[in-house]
């Protein structure tokens, strides 16, 4: 298995979109707007921050995305992380992830976050393997205010 993680471009928004919807069918409540993602939400996005593929044997199987707190540019927000159902169980996602870590430790970010939803428990453990903590005091921005608040997770890449 070739496992290639790059940066994503403008080019790729449309791919990106297809691949949220499709990493998040049947895994995420459909309540989430990452079900009705467009390309040009995801090139709002990548303009403001950033993205990355992953490609396996030269396909794309997940992605994500990131963007700087208007508040404070040190801090990125991680979101629309999935990888396809095909890819799932063999910690693919983990190269998504360490892409992330890697590309903010080498931008100057001093923290990243992340929201975990409360329907997505066993997540946390997944991203405490990497250095993220609950952070209880912190409140997701984006919340749908018909559901519960998700949990907020960060990695402080400065101490």
């Amino acid at each position: 298995m070739n496992i290639v993680v790059r940066e994503a471009t403008n080019a790729d928004a449309q791919l990106m979109a297809d691949l949220t919807r499709a990493a998040w069918a049947g895994k995420v409540a459909a309540s989430s707007s990452g079900h009705h993602e467009t390309a040009q939400q995801v090139q709002a996005q990548l303009r403001h921050g950033g993205g990355f593929l992953l490609l396996i044997d030269d396909i794309p199987a997940g992605s994500l995305r990131w963007m700087p707190l208007d508040s404070d540019p040190a801090i990125w927000k991680i979101s629309r992380m999935g990888v396809l159902p095909a890819y799932r169980g063999s910690h693919v996602s983990q190269h998504l992830l360490e892409a992330i870590i890697h590309h903010g430790l080498s931008c100057q970010a001093e923290e990243l976050r992340l929201a975990v939803r409360r329907d997505q428990r066993k997540l946390i453990d997944f991203y405490a393997a990497f250095e993220f903590e609950l952070a209880e005091e912190l409140e997701y921005s984006h919340a749908n205010p018909a559901e519960p608040a998700p949990m907020v997770m960060r990695r402080l890449l400065r101490y």
